[in-house]
This record gives structure tokens, sequence and C-alpha cells, in this order.
């Protein structure tokens, strides 16, 4: 294997590749790329489908969503540190328990990957259509879909730096809400001060939480896309892991402090618990109840932006690095493996994930279900993908390298595998019968693959893969 002269060896060279994208992103970068993902201010856009699926305990939804998802954050962790290359669960099952395992794994949560840019446009892009009629919703779809494809285009280092700002951007409108609804309430507006949100004796049950929880998971999903940017870290494979668990504790944090607030402050509980909030208006609602109509469209306009720049401008990243993973293994089309050589970003798959997420959010817009859709397809996939993700913690270090860790490599993996089994078993029927109709079509393409002797493999499976590293991923020259 030939390097640029100058440059050290990285990470990903003991397993057969060569560093192609820039490493380039620090610890902050890290965790700023996956509270973007998860979006701070994301409870705002679904708030009244958790809040009428829990019998208002909306609070108590997202901090089990919280603790459920910390088990998959955990282990991630410990497959980053053995394996710290781009393709996320693709490459951990992969090589934690077998290539083929590993395609099926990618298979399954490019239904994620590739249907979560689509579904955050389309949501912003009807969300400004009610602020600005005059501009069609396909008008508002491109536009995202243009900017951050440039953004994406330009290097993984300016979509780091737009990050920042949209960060900081998020919190302050989110501290804003805050500040006034806690106002509002020590005013004597809404139901005043209650610990309602968090628990209710008169409504609560299992079974009604943890179906909300399978809706709230939603807001959760983004913090796994942290390790697709192992290969552009500059920080140890461990950090990688701890930022994962730090953006899945502030965003949790900040999820249950706003529903709580937004919860206390609803006009009309009664009708929300009963019809649900079919517009998605109902932390708006609440947030003219607390500051009028001002803080009610600034909250609106922030979710837009939030979904359709933010949000779906690391999705796209995300989505790219998972596709340039599987081309250069020869899993898909080589040509989405071509990494441009001055912005050092997967070009071709970064065009790719642009145009399936604006055809596909044309076509979603012309349906009457198509963010309900939408939205159910990707918790399936994703979840589903992450069942793959805790079996390959135990294959890899119980099974195979004998590992006495029970804490780490056994209970949690074990734990979070069977939490995750009953969202998926508890998704809605149209999610399961398209997500298993995916995952059909994947195991005929493998099959396809063994028919035209193209098996499935990964390069340099040595005994070297199956110690954990730590090395630190330095710098080049």
């Amino acid at each position: 294997m030939t390097r640029p002269p100058g440059e050290a060896s990285t990470p990903i060279e003991r397993f057969g590749y060569r560093q192609e994208l820039s490493r380039s992103l620090s610890f902050t970068d890290l965790l700023v790329y996956g509270l973007i993902f998860m979006v701070p201010i994301a409870p705002f856009g679904i708030f009244g489908s958790v809040y009428a699926g829990s019998g208002g305990m909306v609070a108590l939804a997202y901090l089990i969503g919280m603790v459920a998802m910390m088990f998959t954050a955990l282990s991630y962790a410990q497959m980053v540190k053995a394996f710290p290359m781009a393709g996320s669960v693709y490459s951990y099952a992969g090589r934690g328990i077998a290539p083929p395992v590993g395609f099926l794994a990618g298979w399954v949560i490019l239904l994620d990957y590739i249907l979560v840019p689509g579904l955050l446009y389309l949501v912003a892009s009807v969300a400004m259509h009610s602020l600005v009629p005059a501009v069609p919703v396909w008008a508002w779809l491109a536009a995202f879909v243009v900017l951050n494809t440039a953004v994406n285009y330009l290097g993984i280092r300016m979509t780091a730096r737009v990050n920042r700002v949209m960060l900081a951007a998020e919190l302050v409108i989110l501290a804003i809400f805050l500040v006034v609804g806690v106002v509002a309430l020590a005013e004597g507006k809404g139901d005043g001060f209650s610990v309602r949100p968090l628990f209710d004796s008169g409504t609560f049950s299992w079974p009604l939480v943890f179906g909300a929880v399978s809706i709230a998971v939603l807001s959760f999903l983004g913090f796994d896309g942290i390790s697709m940017l192992a290969e552009e870290s500059r920080e140890e494979a461990r950090q990688i892991g701890r930022a994962m668990v730090a953006a899945l504790l502030l965003a949790g944090t900040l999820f249950i402090v706003q529903t709580w607030v937004a919860a206390l402050l609803v006009p009309d509980s009664a009708s929300l618990l009963a019809d649900g909030d079919p517009e998605g208006t109902a932390l708006y609602d609440a947030a003219r109840v607390a500051g009028g109509g001002w803080l009610a469209g600034l909250t609106a306009l922030a979710t837009a932006i939030a979904w359709g720049f933010a949000n779906s401008l690391v999705a796209q990243a995300a989505t790219s690095r998972l596709l340039y993973a599987m081309a250069r293994d020869g899993q898909m089309p080589r040509l989405l493996a071509r990494v441009n050589a001055r912005h050092r970003v997967p070009a071709n798959a970064t065009l790719l994930v642009a145009g399936i997420s604006l055809a596909l959010g044309l076509w979603m817009a012309s349906r009457d279900d198509g963010i309900s859709l939408l939205s159910t397809l990707v918790n399936f996939g994703a979840m589903t993908a992450f069942l793959a993700l805790h079996v390959s913690v135990v294959v890899h270090y119980v099974i195979r390298n004998s590992s006495r860790d029970w804490l780490r490599h056994l209970v949690v993996p074990v734990v979070g595998f069977v939490i995750l089994l009953f969202v998926v078993i508890n998704a809605k029927v149209a999610a399961q019968v398209l997500g298993f109709v995916w995952l059909g079509i994947g195991v005929l393409v493998l099959l396809t693959f063994y028919a035209t002797g193209r098996r499935p493999e990964l390069p340099a499976l040595t005994d070297a893969e199956h110690e954990p590293t730590d090395e630190p991923a330095k710098e080049r020259a």
C-alpha cells in the first residue's frame, strides 16, 4: 500500500484501506455534528404526536427513549473502538460477524439513511410553504437540496463550520422558548408547574408509554451518524464513542426539558389527547399561549430551517459516507467510492444522495401520507440495523475474543437488543411490511452476488483486526 510522501500511517490502513478522506475533525466537531443530526429542537415537529401517544407524559417518553438509546450508543462505542472506519453498522456487522451479514445490515440501514434526507426536506418545505404560501413546496425542496449539496461538496470542514453556526442558532431559539415559557407558567398561564408530563397516575400504563417511545425515538436518530466520520476524525477511536454518548445525553436532556415546559402550556390537552395532532402544530400552539404569535412563528420557522437545512445537511453527509464505504468494498457500484481530490469528499455519493432526496421528496409531497409513511420507514430501518449492531458486539468481543467484560460486551448489548426488538415488533404494520420487503430485496441482491461469483468480502481480515484499537488518528502533514 502506498501513501503520499510524509503521510503518517492511519488506523484504517491496518484493515487494508487507503486513507482518502480528510482527517480534520475534533471532538467538538463530532459532538456538534451529533447534536445537529439529532436537532436540539427536534420535538418541536412531533411534540403533539408524542403527547397524544403518551397520555400527556411526553417528558417520560423522551426520558425512556434516551435510556433505551443509551444502550445502543454504548454498543456503538465498543465497535468503533475495534473498527475505526466509515460505514457504521455495515462495517461493524461485516467485520464483527461476517461480510454477508454486514452487507445486509448496511442494506437495512440504507432504508434509514437514504430516506432521512428526503423526509427532512419534505417536512421543512411543507413548513416553509405554510409560512410563505406564494412559494410552492417543490421550490422550497429544490432550494434546500441544492444548498446542502453545495455545502457538503465543499468539504467536511465547511460542513463542520456551518454546523456550529446552526447549533448556536437552535440553542438560542430553544433558550428563548424555555425562558418565555417558564415566565408564562410563573404568571399563571397554562397549567402551572406540575410533574404530570413526567408521571400522571391517571393515565399511566407501560404499553401506552412504550408506544409513545417508539415515536419519540425518531428524535434521537442521528447520534449514530458520528460513527460515519471515523475516517475524518483526528481523535483517537474511543473519543468517537464518547462523542456519541455525550451527544445523546445532551440532546436527551434538552428534549425532556422543552417537552415538559410545552406540555404544561398546551391550550386544550383534552382535545390533543383525543384527536392527536394531525397538523403538527401542537408545540406552536403552546408557544402562542406562552408568548403570543411571534413566539409561535419563531418556533415554526426554526423547525423548518433546522430540519430542512441543518439536520438534512449532516444526514446527507452521513449517507454519502455509508455509500462510499460499501462501494469501496465492491458492494455498491465502484463509482460511488470516488473521492474528490480537492475537497476530499465522496463526490459521486454526495450527488447521488442529493438526486434521490429530490426525487423522493417531490414524490412524497404528492401523497397525503408522505410524511407519516417516510417517518415510519426511517424508524424501522434504523431499529432493525441497530439489532445487528448489538449482536456484533457479543460475537466480536465475547465469542471471538473471549472477553470477560460482561457488562459492556454482553449485558449492555443484550438489553439494548431486547428494547429495540420490542420497538420493531410494535412498529406500524405498513412499516413492517415495507421494511421486510426492502430486506427481502437485499437478500436477493446478496444471492445474486453469490451466483455471479461476487461473494461479499472485506480486505485485510488479519489477526490484528480482532484487537480493539485506540491508536490516535494524527493529522497528516
